[in-house]
């Protein structure tokens, strides 16, 4: 028997005084049974950090043809790609080859410095990607406010998350890898 995808919902306050960008978003994100909580909740870091109305979950886990979350224009074509976690370089390849930006938030303490360290130049090479990295603290942070029903603030000030459900909060910067 099949395990079925943990249905989680939150509700996402955003303001985010860098891009003028205040709204508050209902998301319904599923959790493929293979994907932890860290995982998840790292998906619901990237939405907040990109958020805007055209920006959507995708499969991520369980397609090979999409990411984890991606922005299309209204012609259908992928404007922001958002993968995370340690791909594969070629993947990164064909995102850049299938989108006009592509995002890598990379996550996994000292993993992150081994497939950065195999995997640098190649990704440098690619002028449209972005890796960034959120910390192991920050990590733990987001994971500690995994819940099925979530209400969360989050605030962006100089590229800077302040996350916050009312009881437990992270402040996450991403790192830029170059």
């Amino acid at each position: 028997m099949a395990l079925k995808s943990t249905i989680f919902k939150a509700d996402l306050q955003i303001s985010d005084m860098d891009r003028g960008y205040y709204a508050n978003h209902a998301l319904t994100l599923a959790r493929h049974p293979s994907e932890t909580d860290e995982r998840l909740m790292i998906r619901l870091f990237a939405f907040a950090m990109f958020a805007n109305e055209a920006l959507i979950f995708c499969k991520g886990l369980s397609s090979d043809d999409e990411p984890d979350l991606w922005e299309k224009d209204l012609t259908g074509a992928i404007e922001h790609w958002i993968e995370l976690g340690l791909p594969d370089e070629r993947r990164l390849r064909q995102a850049s080859g299938k989108s006009a930006r592509v995002t890598l938030i990379t996550y996994g303490g000292r993993a992150v410095d081994v497939w950065w360290q195999k995997n640098r130049a190649a990704c440098l090479k690619l002028p449209s990607l972005t890796v960034l990295r959120v910390t192991d603290e920050a990590a733990e942070a987001l994971t500690a406010m995994a819940v099925r029903t979530m209400q969360i603030q989050c605030s962006v000030q100089d590229g800077e998350f302040w996350l916050s459900d009312g009881e437990r909060s992270a402040h996450v910067v991403p790192l830029r890898l170059d």
